[in-house]
């Protein structure tokens, strides 16, 4: 019996573990992320030989879920809106000098998805839609029984739907994408608008004011939500899934993003297409990532 390790990158942090054939996390662990390419390649071996040094069976595979869009031809990450020092480097070459077994690397939100799929929220689905609200907004989707990557590695990027045309620049270059209106730091944005006060605050922060009854705080919330309704509508009315599951540090909010969104996706869906999906919570929380991306590397081994 083996294991695969699984590496899940963060803007601020780096998330991994040893999982086992079913999707079981033996250990696990965090570290800040470094900004240096250089620094990141060497902490991703570092890390891979402590967990090999740890692991109670032989490591047969590593799996990364990497934010940003990954090129399937070329192996590449093209943009990483969240971690721009990835931009058009060439990963693959760098891991194989540090990864002495097979490998895959793969967007951060597609293994997220993944790992809902194989151990979590949407197992035994044959459709499931992952979103991860955060700093960013991700997406990963299971069609028909198998991860859905488009012909070049770039399906699955609902974060960047068009959900409101006149609203903020996104970092990928666009403009009102769902990423500006519905992430952490667009709740923030809107409440310090409702608030009328530039203030410096979190996303957690607003929560706990909304929790407390401050009416800009909950508007901020319900503003999020109905933008992120938008997607969820498009979404609905695009792929009829089975399940569409919620993750990422913003759904520790719950109902004030949650019921608010539901609400304006039903109102943006076919009433039959609405009427067949469960909108839900993933499950996994931040471990994900690292298991989706352990199982994913696991089966795709060469």
């Amino acid at each position: 019996m083996t294991v695969a390790a699984g590496f899940d990158l963060g803007g601020t942090q780096l998330k991994y573990g040893l999982v086992d054939e079913k999707g079981t996390i033996l250990l696990k662990d965090k570290v800040d992320t470094p900004k240096g390419i250089q620094d990141l390649i060497a902490l991703f071996g570092r890390v891979y030989r402590e967990l090999r040094a740890k692991s109670p069976r032989p490591v047969a595979a590593v799996g990364f879920g990497i934010p940003g869009t990954y090129d399937l031809r070329r192996k590449r990450i093209l943009q990483s809106p969240n971690y721009p020092a990835l931009d058009g480097y060439d990963l693959d070459p760098a891991l194989a000098r540090e990864i002495d077994v097979p490998f895959q690397v793969d967007n951060d939100a597609n293994m997220a998805a993944y790992g809902e799929w194989v151990a979590g929220a949407g197992r035994g689905v044959e459709s499931l839609v992952l979103l991860t609200i955060g700093t960013g907004i991700g997406g990963g989707l299971i069609l028909g029984g198998s991860l859905w990557r488009g012909r070049c590695g770039y399906g699955g990027e609902i974060g960047h739907i068009i959900v409101r045309p006149d609203g903020e620049r996104c970092a990928c270059g666009l403009q009102g994408c769902l990423e500006t209106e519905a992430s952490a730091p667009a709740i923030v944005r809107k409440y310090q608008a409702l608030a009328g006060r530039p203030e410096e605050v979190t996303a957690e922060e607003v929560y706990r004011r909304a929790k407390a009854g401050e009416e800009a705080a909950r508007g901020a919330f319900a503003q999020a939500g109905y933008y992120l309704g938008i997607g969820l509508g498009i979404v609905i009315n695009l792929l009829n899934p089975a399940k569409i599951l919620l993750g990422g540090g913003v759904m520790t909010t719950g109902e004030f993003l949650l019921e608010p969104a539901v609400a304006e996706a039903r109102n943006r869906s076919y009433r039959q297409s609405f009427a067949c999906v469960a909108v839900e919570r993933a499950a996994l929380g931040n471990d994900a990532g690292l298991i989706g991306a352990a199982a994913w590397a696991r089966a795709n081994r060469d």
